[in-house]
């Protein structure tokens, strides 16, 4: 079972946007996937509650009596959507579930330092080092106008990291979250540039979410405690404002 971790230790680095995107793009492949979201802020959990049940489903997490997380039956893909501030046996713990460890950074300073540190003790772990969890950054919120794209494949070189691809700033993005789609929820006509740079990222996640041959697989430990349950519902997608227009 396929399973690609979100991670990046600090807050408004664009996890949950990415991770959102990821799930919608496995969905729209006809995989059972589920969008884990173990951030405190439940930003995942909260646009799956605004998407429309008539689109490619995704299942929210399950928490089982225990109090555990647990992945349910019959779901084959997981995304992850993890907490900022993430480190020790939390970060861990979350390695030894996870296939690949994407990190999304930003091109401030602010934002590259603290990526830095996250990839640093990323690469200590032992499934890291030894390429069983595969690792990569992604540009986000990169502004076209300006030498950012350049410096953060700098900064990636400087990592020795591979840098899988730059996403741009754009409002685009905004609305679609708001009424809970992703761009790969809209007529592609509408974000020809938006999927355009996300091909090379899909590139780099197609082996690890669709693998040619799967081995069996040993059993894997929940994930992380969480303080209580809840059970996720979908309502209907209330027609907002803005251009995105819902691919059929």
């Amino acid at each position: 079972m396929p399973v690609v971790a979100v991670v990046n230790r600090k807050g408004g680095s664009g996890k949950s946007t990415f991770a959102a995107h990821v799930a919608a793009w496995c969905a729209r492949q006809q995989l059972a996937v589920m969008l884990g979201d173990v951030d405190r802020q439940q930003s995942s959990r909260g646009w799956l509650r605004r998407r429309d049940p008539a689109l490619p489903g995704i299942a929210p997490w399950v928490v089982d009596q225990k109090n555990v997380l647990r992945v349910p039956t019959g779901i084959t893909h997981v995304v992850l959507d993890t907490p900022g501030g993430l480190h020790g046996f939390e970060l861990a713990r979350i390695v030894m579930f996870a296939d690949a460890i994407v990190v999304p950074v930003c091109p401030s300073v602010f934002d590259r330092e603290s990526a830095a540190a996250c990839l640093e003790e990323l690469k200590t772990l032992p499934r890291v080092a030894k390429g069983q969890c595969r690792l990569a950054t992604v540009g986000m919120r990169v502004d076209g106008r300006t030498n950012a794209a350049n410096v953060l494949r700098a900064w990636a070189g400087e990592q020795d990291i591979e840098m899988m691809g730059m996403l741009r700033e754009t409002q685009l993005y905004v609305r679609a979250l708001e009424r809970g789609l992703t761009l790969f929820d809209v007529a592609p006509s509408q974000v020809p540039t938006d999927l355009a740079q996300w091909e090379p990222v899909l590139r780099w996640l197609r082996p690890v979410l669709l693998p040619v041959a799967q081995q069996p697989e040993s059993r894997r430990e929940p994930i992380l405690p969480v303080r209580r349950a809840s059970v996720l519902g979908a309502r209907p997608l209330h027609p907002g404002h803005g251009i995105l227009t819902q691919a059929g």
